[in-house]
């Protein structure tokens, strides 16, 4: 089967493990070109990784009627631009999260796609590796029974002291809920089912931030984002749960993301990664006990969604990291912040439903 051909657009810190792995990992797709607005970047990574093409823009790109797949790697605030050129360009697109800046952003790409019959989707794909995938299987399985509620927390002190370019962290598109909302929420939801209700609070702690990183060590970043973020959500099943995402707090004592059911709890590996470990405790046990990972892709896999793009194009279905789950954990996202300013729960109207589980290859790279 013909190899599906990928053109990507921005070549910035996580571009380098999506070049690696498709060009060492996954089978079903091959790299035609890049191109980035900082041209040097792009010809590190042409020269890099053996790459045939580099365009001038992303327009030349688009044109190139070689390529199947636009993959939109550029800062959030210019996702939907280069999204929407890339649908109009009659070009598939898999994304780096999140889908758009706002709900509006997204919902009106969604709808391009739809029209153009073109497939649309993206990050996060970790929910696709062995850690999640196996915590998926435990909870359909009943090993927590029913699932009543869950826990989620992302906390750090934000990108300043290590990122080389973190200003857009702090400006619109950034925040911690757009920015690691995503990986938590997309694992919740392919957990536990869609989102029905939520309610949110959320400020800005510090109005400044100083860059302490090279290059731009000494410089003020002016906060323009909440980067306090803490939402409820009610689940379709019934289940509640909490999640809370900062870029104030220097270190804390939190789990993850735990699942709690009925006959057990559920401790799920960060979903930033694709691994373990996942533990489980029932009733009678002593302590949590890790349980085997049942599934591939244990190792930091980013591009597995792409991969599975690619092999839904081949096979004329639709794609696990699909625009339905991008467009939900987008809309609960917004929500939450919607909630904090008007004081009150907000109803979610997109619809998900979860894509099917992976299946375990047989060959590493082929889905």
């Amino acid at each position: 089967m013909k190899k599906i051909k990928v053109g990507m657009v921005g070549v910035g810190v996580i571009s380098g493990i999506y070049l690696e792995n498709i060009t060492k990992v996954f089978k079903d797709i091959e790299i035609v070109g890049v191109c980035d607005l900082i041209k040097e970047k792009a010809e590190k990574a042409v020269k890099e990784y053996q790459i045939p093409k580099i365009y001038d823009t992303m327009y030349d790109l688009f044109a190139d009627e070689e390529i199947d797949i636009v993959l939109n790697l550029t800062r959030p605030y210019e996702h939907f631009e280069v999204t929407e050129a890339a649908l109009l360009a009659g070009k598939h697109v898999y994304s780096e999260k999140p889908l758009g800046a706002t709900l509006e952003e997204g919902q009106k790409l969604v709808a391009l796609a739809e029209e153009k019959g073109l497939l649309i989707g993206g990050a996060p794909d970790t929910f696709l590796g062995a850690g999640i995938q196996t915590c998926r299987k435990l909870i359909e399985d009943g090993y927590i029974g029913t699932p009543v509620g869950a826990s989620a927390f992302m906390v750090c002190r934000g990108h300043e002291s290590w990122h080389t370019d973190p200003e857009f962290y702090y400006k619109f598109g950034g925040g911690p809920m757009l920015d690691m909302g995503p990986y938590y929420l997309t694992a919740l939801t392919n957990l536990l089912g869609g989102v029905k209700k939520v309610s949110g609070m959320s400020k800005v702690s510090f109005d400044q931030r100083t860059i302490t990183s090279e290059p731009l060590n000494g410089t003020i970043i002016d906060v323009d984002v909440p980067t306090y973020v803490t939402g409820m959500m009610e689940f379709y099943n019934g289940a509640i749960g909490t999640i809370f995402t900062t870029f104030d707090v220097y270190q804390a004592q939190m789990p993850r993301i735990e699942i709690y059911g009925s006959a057990g709890t559920l401790s799920v590996p960060d979903p930033n990664t694709f691994g373990g470990p996942v533990l489980l405790y029932r009733p009678g046990s002593k302590e949590f006990k890790e349980i085997p990972l049942v599934f591939d892709y244990v190792d930091n896999s980013r591009g597995l969604g792409l991969a599975d793009m690619a092999k839904a194009i081949q096979e004329n279905r639709k794609p696990r990291a699909n625009s339905d789950q991008t467009l939900h954990v987008l809309e609960i996202m917004e929500s939450f912040q919607m909630s904090s300013d008007q004081g009150k729960h907000i109803e979610i109207q997109s619809e998900f439903e979860k894509s099917e589980p992976m299946v375990y290859g047989i060959l590493k790279g082929v889905l």
